[in-house]
């Protein structure tokens, strides 16, 4: 399934940010990581992560620092007090959304009304 790009947009840094709660990670373990643990679903490629992590660094909720490596050095990224802060309210907002949706009936799959036998069968709501 493609997700929306603007759904993306909201969605990735705050992936980013939660994968780096757990520890330091390079570029390339980033985008592993975010494929392998959302089944795909956060999949982004390079050229997508790394003007993400500039700008998460910019905002100053991530830090980088080089290290050397074999066959050349990598840039480790953390996440900073900040970032941990701004992660606790997005977090707080993905509950909310996904509360919400699924009130709807969203994240169940279900359409809303075909789970409602007033609604369904056209009788008095």
């Amino acid at each position: 399934m493609r997700i929306e790009t603007e759904l993306m947009r909201g969605a990735g840094p705050v992936a980013v940010l939660k994968l780096l709660e757990r520890k330091e990670m390079y570029g390339y373990e980033l985008v592993e990581e975010l494929g392998k643990r959302s089944e795909g679903l956060l999949e982004m490629g390079q050229s997508t992560l790394y003007p993400m992590l500039y700008n998460l660094e910019a905002k100053k909720l991530i830090a980088s620092r080089w290290q050397e490596a074999d066959p050349r050095p990598r840039k480790y990224y953390r996440l900073t007090d900040k970032g941990k802060k701004k992660l606790v309210e997005a977090t707080k907002e993905w509950q909310t959304i996904a509360k919400a949706m699924g009130a709807l009936g969203v994240l169940s799959g279900r359409l809303l009304g075909a789970e409602s036998p007033r609604l369904a069968g056209g009788g008095a709501a």
